[in-house]
């Protein structure tokens, strides 16, 4: 004889999957916003502080230390909210997702938010470094190493691998019809920029977290407007 409990139980497990995607679009929204104003935020913070000669400018460890920490300590939320992002991209995809293409967007996704997490931890490392044997640390070029080391890895590889996640998913999209042919259109152009611009102007960064910001807007949008009709069309 079954009880209340496992009736309860069977209900839950029989209900359809559906009920649970109905808020992906409106979570990958949220994510993607808060990911774009967290990333844009700490890297305007980072360009505003380092000089742009900041090979033989040195300084910018002791005036510029406390808007650096702000801009790291913006990194660890920013990287959680984009990997919310990338879940609820690939759920909305669900079982049209191409397995090559969608392991490109996975792979490149995860790259990224590893790359911008190993330069932030340099940054942090040579703020610290800095802060406790100035001196030292200049002379041992310690201080270029790291400098170098963050350079390279945010401006050619982090970025670089953002462009790769673009084309990944703008690919997806044309292929699943996930998303309206003009946004996957102009997400290819602002891969291309990415990927041959960077080296021009280090300010093309923010072209990432402004493209995701629209991405998410859309989205949002996009699900308010089915919310919408859904409620006034109830049959």
């Amino acid at each position: 004889m079954l009880t209340r409990g496992m009736l309860h139980s069977m209900s839950a497990v029989a209900r359809p999957l559906g009920d649970g995607r109905l808020r992906t679009p409106r979570s990958a929204a949220v994510a993607g916003i808060l990911f774009a104003l967290l990333y844009g935020a700490g890297q305007l913070l980072v360009r505003v502080s380092v000089p742009s000669d900041a090979s033989t400018d040195h300084n910018w460890l002791r005036s510029g230390r406390s808007t650096i920490e702000v801009a790291l300590a913006l990194v660890p939320f920013a990287g959680i909210a984009f990997l919310w992002f990338i879940g609820v991209v690939r759920d909305r995809i669900g079982d049209h997702e191409d397995k090559f293409f969608g392991t490109v967007f996975l792979g490149s996704g995860l790259l990224f938010l590893a790359m911008t997490f190993a330069a932030a931890a340099i940054v942090g490392g040579m703020v610290a470094a800095y802060h406790a044997y100035p001196d030292t640390m200049v002379d041992s070029g310690l201080y270029s190493f790291s400098r170098d080391t963050m350079y390279r890895i945010t401006n050619i590889y982090s970025i670089r691998m953002a462009s790769v996640f673009m084309i990944s998913l703008g690919t997806i999209w044309l292929r699943t019809r996930t998303m309206p042919r003009p946004l996957a259109i102009v997400t290819y152009v602002f891969a291309l920029v990415l990927m041959v611009s960077v080296s021009f102007s280090l300010w093309i960064v923010l072209v990432f977290p402004v493209w995701v910001l629209v991405i998410s807007v859309f989205i949002l949008a996009a699900s308010l407007r089915r919310e919408e009709t859904a409620q006034a069309d109830p049959g």
